[in-house]
């Protein structure tokens, strides 16, 4: 807490990273104030999203290559621990046959010999298990339900967690494996770079938020608001899917998508295409999904829409006559300046935030409103993604035994080590991941240093 409230900026400042002015309210909780939630806006986005956090550290690294003390051996998958004198000394596996794979996707796995490397240290930072789909489930919290049936990958094949299981074996102790953070806005990619491709939606607070047969979630189960609550919500309903219901004003203003390749404004840094999120009309990547994306539905009428919805599941669970009788009671909030719609209060208290005024909220509309349209609902899937459980360290990044003694010359740092040590509990906030990855590996890191010193 003292690095992410004193250092971690300035720190990062000094390398040149630098930040979206606008910062998101994810999380929300809309439960009471000391509750589960961030309390203000605290999700910040990097200029250049995540390969503009990545290019400080990588110069660095590409510095060393130059001068000799670093190698990078790509193609090299480690299989084991290795151990010699009763210490851990290194890693042995496999040489795995050159590939020219994009970025995401799937590469050769044929072997073309073996290797071992020996060393003093040996750091882990094979990311967590939201590929590994078995994995996910095997350790999926029972607080929550039962797993998924049906669920899409948020990460590329290789986080699959294959470390986890090789540290444990040399001794390392994982700890609460049912701590996970998955997504309940998921949409498939149309343009799919891994299996199972999913992508996230990042939702302002206006679209209604139906489970599967078209019943609105009860407060605070707003978009944006409690991940894990919703979660438990949707598996409640017996289905592993849910619907946002909206229009066209509301995704306009409210609906941003995760990873760098749906945000070439912000990816690329370029100002012109990202003042572009303020003026009328989706970003391009919102418009695209909702023209070729299989989960969304668009239409001039709620009976067209209820058609194109049930349309798009195994059984026509959606009541039109239900539906309507719910958003025009919604609609109907939108009268007076009160309300006792909580979600209707809670659009109107996050436009007193200039950067949610500006950028994420829409004005408050009726749903039914002609001028706000089309009409459009998006069906929503699980979306694996984060691991918070892993290998148990100490401050300084060095992963524990069962006995709880650190195992001398092994380190762990991100994902695998749950964030940074596990420090998230069984729920989290937005806007905390990736300062626990960073803190994590600066400590393992210098931990390290400290240990091969000469």
């Amino acid at each position: 807490m003292d690095f992410a409230a004193t250092e971690k900026r300035p720190w990062l400042h000094a390398m040149g990273v630098r930040w979206f002015p606008v910062v998101g309210w994810a999380e929300r909780g809309g439960y009471l104030a000391d509750g589960h939630g961030n309390s203000v806006p605290r999700f910040h986005v990097t200029w250049g999203t995540g390969p503009g956090v990545v290019a400080p550290f990588e110069r660095r690294v590409q510095a060393a290559v130059a001068s000799g003390r670093v190698e990078l051996r790509f193609r090299h998958r480690v299989d084991e621990l290795t151990w010699a004198g009763g210490g851990l000394d290194g890693v042995r596996g496999a040489v795995l046959e050159p590939s020219f794979a994009a970025r995401g996707t799937r590469s050769s796995h044929t072997e073309m010999g073996q290797f071992e490397r020996h060393a003093p240290v040996v750091l882990v930072t094979s990311g967590g298990i939201g590929a590994n789909q078995d994995l996910v489930r095997a350790n999926w919290p029972a607080r929550l339900g039962p797993a998924p049936r049906r669920m899409i990958s948020g990460v590329p094949e290789h986080v699959d967690g294959r470390m986890l299981a090789i540290v444990a074996r040399a001794g390392g102790r994982i700890v609460n494996p049912d701590r996970m953070w998955h997504y309940t806005e998921g949409i498939e990619n149309w343009q799919p770079i891994w299996a199972r491709h999913g992508v996230r939606i990042l939702p302002g607070p206006s679209s209604l938020w139906l489970d599967a047969r078209g019943r609105r979630f009860p407060a605070p189960h707003f978009p944006g608001f409690d991940t894990l609550g919703t979660l438990k919500a949707i598996s409640d309903s017996g289905y592993d899917y849910s619907w946002f219901v909206l229009t066209q004003k509301i995704i306009e203003k409210e609906f941003a998508l995760s990873g760098s390749e749906q945000n070439p404004d912000l990816t690329g840094r370029d100002i012109r295409l990202t003042m572009a999120r303020i003026r009328p009309g989706a970003p391009g990547p919102v418009e695209a999904f909702k023209r070729h994306g299989v989960d969304f539905v668009v239409a001039r009428t709620l009976p067209e829409l209820v058609t194109g919805m049930n349309k798009l599941t195994a059984e026509p669970l959606i009541d039109l006559a239900d539906l309507k009788r719910q958003i025009v009671a919604r609609d109907r909030e939108m009268d007076n300046r009160f309300t006792k719609d909580m979600q209707v209060m809670a659009i109107r208290n996050a436009r007193r935030s200039p950067g949610e005024r500006l950028a994420r909220t829409a004005a408050p509309h009726k749903i039914l409103d002609l001028g706000a349209g089309p009409l459009i609902a998006v069906r929503l899937n699980i979306v694996t993604r984060k691991t918070l459980g892993g290998l148990q360290t100490d401050l300084s990044g060095r992963v524990l035994a069962n006995s709880g003694e650190p195992i001398p010359g092994l380190f762990a740092a991100g994902e695998v080590a749950g964030f940074g040590g596990g420090m998230h509990g069984y729920r989290s906030l937005e806007g905390t991941f990736l300062g626990g990855c960073l803190f994590s590996g600066r400590q393992a890191g210098r931990a390290a240093a400290r240990e091969t010193a000469s």
